[in-house]
């Protein structure tokens, strides 16, 4: 298997193991129904054009690892954090770095969502109610 084979949903993804105990937070939003929108999000997602100063405030309030996973025009977001990490907390931190009001004001146009609101506002927190155990 080569390493594009490896990075694709039929074969899953690896996870980042850390030294210490961690915990892991699901949330979900909606898009905008529009496949050019969509796009464009995801777009402003890729490596190339989503904004370092962003990436770099998700790690500062203590975000270990984020993904984002998309159906249509949903969307899954993985946040892998220290086990004492508070995620109340941490928005609060996150909703006042500086240009976070920016790019929520820029995404939230290719969302089902309107400017102004936070992070916090438009994720919605999913519950775990199925586990193998």
């Amino acid at each position: 298997m080569n390493k594009q084979d490896e990075n694709t949903p039929n074969n899953g993804y690896a996870s980042k193991k850390y030294p210490f105990s961690t915990k892991r937070y699901f949330k979900t939003l909606s898009l905008a129904n529009d496949q050019k929108l969509i796009k464009e999000y995801r777009l402003l997602h890729s490596k190339e054009r989503s904004w370092q100063v962003i990436r770099d405030g998700i790690r500062s309030v203590g975000i270990l690892e984020m993904e984002l996973f998309i159906y249509e025009t949903t969307v899954c977001m993985v946040m892998e954090t220290p086990i004492d990490f508070e995620l109340n907390s941490a928005m609060d931190k996150l909703a006042k770095l500086p240009q976070q009001q920016e790019w929520e004001d820029l995404v939230s146009t290719l969302q089902n969502s309107k400017a102004g609101k936070t992070s916090a506002d438009k994720w919605h927190l999913m519950e775990r109610f199925f586990y193998l155990y």
